[in-house]
């Protein structure tokens, strides 16, 4: 199997996202419409009340334009390059999500929940993990403990909110395609609610230790989910071979493999 089908397989297995927890009876409140009625889907973006845009909300990836650009084989340090090989031989089966650990801080394709106050935004995952991106004015740790989602620190740059963070757990994955996370590595994303139902993200991967130069990635879109969407609980049990077994809650037969 080639190394792209592969990364297309192990992706569609790992990140298939569920279907959103509905709540039918409750109505979706402050929606802008259009004289005809219908939703009107370009409306100026929500503000806070200090004025800053408001990005709390359910957001569903829709575009990931290639996700993280992939670098050429010359851009990767030799001992970073033979892990992506290694990881590609064993066609990818030792991703931190087949053993039930965290993914890491970028976008996994199901729903993302944004929760924003002024000093912090949370943002909450299907998978019962979570962000923390801090607004009080803290600085980034000098030696941080490694963590999974590393530590983040945001602002905002006008409309674009800005968040920078490093410490990361180097047994985090940097896609799908086994590329490594060094202890150096720093990540900025840029995040920008286009309209009420568009936030758009950028995001800039530097790890010198692993990388050449830096990734930057294409632009990913998020669509805004209506307020009877809400987050499905996605748990993993590991399996006796330590293979991950996704379960998602289904209402019509109760827990059921995803």
């Amino acid at each position: 199997m080639t190394r792209k089908a592969g990364s297309y397989l192990f992706a569609f297995l790992l990140i298939t996202p569920p279907l959103a927890a509905q709540w039918l009876k409750y109505p979706t409140p402050g929606i802008p419409r259009l004289p005809d009625g219908k939703p009107n889907l370009t409306a100026p973006a929500l503000r806070t009340a200090d004025g800053k845009p408001d990005l709390s909300g359910i957001w569903g990836l829709t575009t990931n334009a290639g996700g993280v650009r992939q670098l050429k084989p010359s851009e990767i340090k030799p001992w970073a390059l033979e892990l992506v090989k290694e990881r590609e031989e064993t066609l990818f089966r030792d991703s931190p999500v087949d053993y039930c650990l965290p993914a890491g801080p970028g976008p996994m394709g199901g729903l993302d929940k944004i929760v924003q106050t002024p000093a912090l935004i949370l943002i909450l995952r299907e998978d019962l993990t979570y962000r923390q991106i801090f607004l009080d004015g803290r600085e980034l740790p000098k030696d941080p403990n490694p963590a999974w989602m590393g530590y983040s620190v945001g602002r905002w740059e006008g409309d674009v909110f800005v968040v920078n963070s490093l410490g990361f757990d180097e047994r985090t994955w940097l896609d799908h395609f086994g590329n490594p996370v060094s202890d150096d590595m720093t990540l900025e994303e840029r995040y920008h609610r286009v309209d009420r139902d568009t936030l758009e993200l950028t995001m800039t991967i530097n790890a010198p230790k692993a990388y050449t130069k830096p990734w930057i990635s294409e632009k990913k879109t998020f669509r805004l989910a209506p307020a009877t969407t809400e987050l499905e609980e996605i748990f993993c049990v590991p399996s006796e071979e330590q293979r991950f077994n996704r379960l998602v809650r289904d209402p019509g037969s109760g827990i059921v493999p995803k």
